[in-house]
């Protein structure tokens, strides 16, 4: 009997440039920095694996020694090519770093709040109690009618920055 040749198909190799490995290898660097530029508690915060949090640790003894805290970067971004939670820290370190401005933006909405709150008095407030039902409305009313007088007397005090700090604290988590 003769052997039939089996057609095994052929796998499509995927070239890749040398520069884009270059390209790679320098954003693993940069995110090895960006993480090791960071203080204890806020690596807390991020999902580093325990090789990692080791590798941070001898970074910050060696951060004072330029060659070896350079060579060690490069054992850190070596660690991170073979992390799968790339992404997760990368989404971590840009919300510690606030790249998106995030924050401000919030405190943005709650600055609009408050003065619609003061422009439109209690249709406004029925809708801010409807959304949220934990506030209290004797409270809210009092320091709207407080910000409002102190707004039309052109001397934003107290109770427009306690307004605010309310409202804050019930947007920003």
């Amino acid at each position: 009997m003769a052997k039939k040749p089996t057609q095994e198909p052929e796998e499509e190799i995927i070239y890749v440039s040398k520069s884009e490995l270059k390209r790679d290898a320098q954003q693993y660097h940069q995110l090895g920095v960006d993480i090791a530029q960071l203080g204890k508690k806020q690596r807390e915060k991020l999902p580093l694996s325990p090789e990692l949090v080791a590798a941070m640790d001898l970074a910050d003894k060696l951060r004072g020694k330029h060659d070896a805290y350079r060579r060690h970067l490069n054992f850190v971004a070596k660690q991170l090519r073979t992390t799968n939670n790339v992404e997760e820290l990368q989404q971590g370190l840009d919300l510690i770093l606030n790249r998106n401005n995030q924050a401000e933006v919030l405190l943005n909405q709650v600055e609009k709040l408050r003065d619609e709150l003061i422009a439109k008095g209690d249709e406004k407030i029925n809708d801010l109690l409807d959304a949220h039902p934990t506030l209290e409305r004797q409270k809210l009313r009092q320091l709207v009618r407080q910000a409002k007088k102190e707004h039309q007397a052109e001397k934003p005090g107290k109770g427009y920055k306690e307004l605010f700090q309310l409202l804050k604290e019930l947007i920003l988590p």
